[in-house]
């Protein structure tokens, strides 16, 4: 695939309504950006879309955990932009297990599901990154999310693949739910 241009972003939080956290909360997302070989046509068979996504993923998905260091990866999301000449389904055929299987390999593992989002769009839209618990959907405390906005694409023939990560759940956690230290008790529910 032709990339035309890798983006990243971090954020550290320290503090949430005035309440200081001992463990800042890190996220950081790593778009790749490249021509679509089907933009502004129908074909049928999307699979060399999702062959691609092994080698882009594994590309941006190691910057996301250089980016990430010296924090441990907790959570994780996808996301795809497709530009106007383009269909959602190429944004979507390059987010599938193949995509995800080396985000989890980049994460240092992961047995969830990984959240993802995709949609059509114009240059300089923004898209949020869903993210959750890298081995349990269900840890509430890791619902959480990365807004991304892209000012210069995708072009209308381009798409925009997203890797989020995230070292931690949310600052001042507070409403229940599965606590990641009680994962390991989870029979069957990951």
């Amino acid at each position: 695939m032709e990339v035309r241009k890798i983006y990243a972003q971090v954020e550290e939080t320290f503090s949430e309504a005035g309440q200081k956290s001992d463990e800042p909360l890190r996220k950081v997302a790593v778009v790749a950006v490249l021509k679509n070989p089907f933009a502004g046509r129908y074909v049928e068979d999307l699979k060399p879309l999702t062959d691609a996504s092994e080698a882009l993923g594994k590309r941006i998905a190691a910057l996301a955990a250089q980016y990430m260091h010296p924090r441990e990866v907790e959570s994780y999301g996808k996301a795809g932009l497709v530009g106007t000449s383009g269909e959602q389904e190429h944004a979507v055929a390059m987010l599938t297990t193949v995509l995800g299987n080396v985000m989890r390999d980049a994460a240092g593992g992961g047995k969830a599901w990984i959240s993802s989002m995709t949609k059509r769009v114009a240059p300089g839209a923004t898209i949020d990154v869903p993210l959750a618990h890298k081995d349990a959907l269900y840890v509430r405390s890791h619902y959480d999310g990365i807004s991304v906005t892209l000012h210069d694409a995708p072009l209308p023939d381009e798409i925009a693949i997203i890797v989020g990560y995230a070292n931690r759940g949310r600052l001042n956690h507070r409403i229940g739910g599965l606590a990641k230290q009680d994962i390991k008790k989870l029979d069957g529910l990951t």
